[in-house]
């Protein structure tokens, strides 16, 4: 797995968890608070997209997660004949 789904893995689960646990309507339901966790990786998803910085990046590079590049995928910049 790379850090990129890695990122994407870890941000659903989240929202997942605290859906089930902020939901009024859910069997889980612990305290409508959990919500704000729901936002947070929301704004954390979106600056993620408009600046390429995420904290959970560093954290899963220096555990070892490799990035794409080292797992052979194809570069996003076209080569110069």
């Amino acid at each position: 797995m790379t850090v990129e789904r890695a990122i994407r893995f870890f941000a659903g689960l989240m929202i997942l968890i605290s859906l089930a646990l902020g939901a009024p309507a859910s069997p889980l339901y612990v305290s409508s608070y959990f919500l704000w966790l729901t936002a947070f990786v929301g704004a954390n998803l979106f600056q993620f997209s408009l600046s390429n910085f995420c904290p959970l990046a560093l954290v899963l590079r220096k555990c070892g997660v490799p990035d794409g590049q080292a797992c052979g995928a194809s570069s996003q910049t076209p080569r110069q004949s």
